[in-house]
């Protein structure tokens, strides 16, 4: 009796368990199958440890689609004979379906790779799981590289990994600290050590040094002598001395009268265009005057020089025949003797 139950317990649980089965494998194909998808391959050059097949692919955080298949490049594209092993042949390779109903309307493959569309491994939190991120970047920056042969879908160029960019500059920054010649640097310390100690033993800065502490030492005398209390007195003296002045009244009386002064003289421009003004009509007046007299005065001399021609005139007349001009018609003339 206790036998009988036991494998009947026993068989509820299988049958459970694979009813359980059946019904996570219907779970995710029907997942798989919500909606009409797309293929697409990337390449990658880093290692892609903690990917694995049926991890999420995501743009900006959001689930569009998982990872299909992930393998080698050299065994999914074989190399033509003849044709160089070269780094892309090195490459790992990871297919992806991308579900359309949840990306929506998006611009053709190609130009989306034109606008910067790039895939790239993106670790998950800190279980070291990782997944496929898409996004949209500089093309210039990320520039995308053709391969060799002919890929069988549409190619998302990749870019390095957040962790790969940090290893890569840590990298580069140790080769340059490798390159660094520190012996030769250590080296020429050494020497500017050995100059400084030379120097400081006996030479310039050894004078240098010694002229220093000769000078420190005169200006203690000279404190001690009095010499700097003393110019220092009369320094103070003559500010004193500056400070009656200033105080006093004749300085004050001179800067009265340079105030008056300056006043008078503001006054003075002041009425200065005014004078300017008046003198200027006073010109204009003299210089109206002058071209009336000059007006007047031009007949007046016109007269004047016929008057002066015609007494010219009478005189030379009488010069020449005075009776005539004197006493009239002129005599006949004298009958000549035959």
């Amino acid at each position: 009796m206790k036998s009988s139950t036991l494998y009947l317990r026993v068989g509820a649980l299988v049958v459970v368990g694979a009813l359980l089965a059946v019904g996570f494998v219907f779970f995710l194909a029907g997942n798989r199958n919500a909606g009409p998808t797309v293929t697409f391959e990337t390449y990658s050059r880093e290692s892609v440890q903690g990917l694995d097949v049926g991890a999420p692919v995501r743009y900006r955080g959001v689930a569009v689609g998982r990872v299909s298949e992930i393998g080698l490049v050299s065994a999914e594209y074989r190399r033509p004979e003849g044709t160089p092993y070269t780094e892309a042949f090195r490459l790992v390779f990871v297919r992806f379906v991308v579900d359309t109903n949840r990306v929506g309307e998006t611009p053709r493959p190609e130009e989306a790779i034109r606008l910067g569309l790039r895939a790239r491994i993106t670790a998950q939190g800190i279980t070291g799981v990782n997944y496929v991120e898409l996004d949209f970047v500089d093309p210039a920056r990320f520039p995308a590289q053709p391969v060799p042969w002919t890929p069988r879908y549409p190619v998302v160029p990749s870019i390095p990994s957040t962790v790969e960019q940090v290893r890569s500059a840590a990298e580069t920054l140790m080769q340059r600290l490798s390159e660094v010649p520190l012996d030769q640097i250590m080296s020429n310390l050494n020497e500017l050590l050995a100059a400084l100690r030379q120097q400081a033993a006996g030479g310039d800065a050894a004078t240098i040094l010694n002229e220093t502490a000769r000078t420190a030492e005169l200006l203690r005398k000279a404190v001690q002598d009095g010499d700097i209390a003393q110019t220092l007195a009369d320094l103070r003296g003559a500010a004193d001395a500056a400070r009656e002045l200033l105080a006093g009244n004749e300085l004050r009386e001179a800067v009265t009268n340079i105030s008056a002064t300056a006043a008078e003289l503001r006054r003075a421009a002041a009425a200065l265009p005014g004078t300017l003004a008046g003198l200027d009509r006073t010109l204009r007046t003299v210089r109206d005057t002058t071209q009336d007299v000059q007006a007047d005065l031009l007949p007046i001399l016109e007269n004047l020089r016929s008057v002066t021609s015609n007494l010219r005139a009478t005189t030379q007349q009488l010069r020449n025949s005075p009776s005539q001009t004197l006493f009239g018609a002129p005599p006949p003339p004298p009958e000549r003797r035959r």
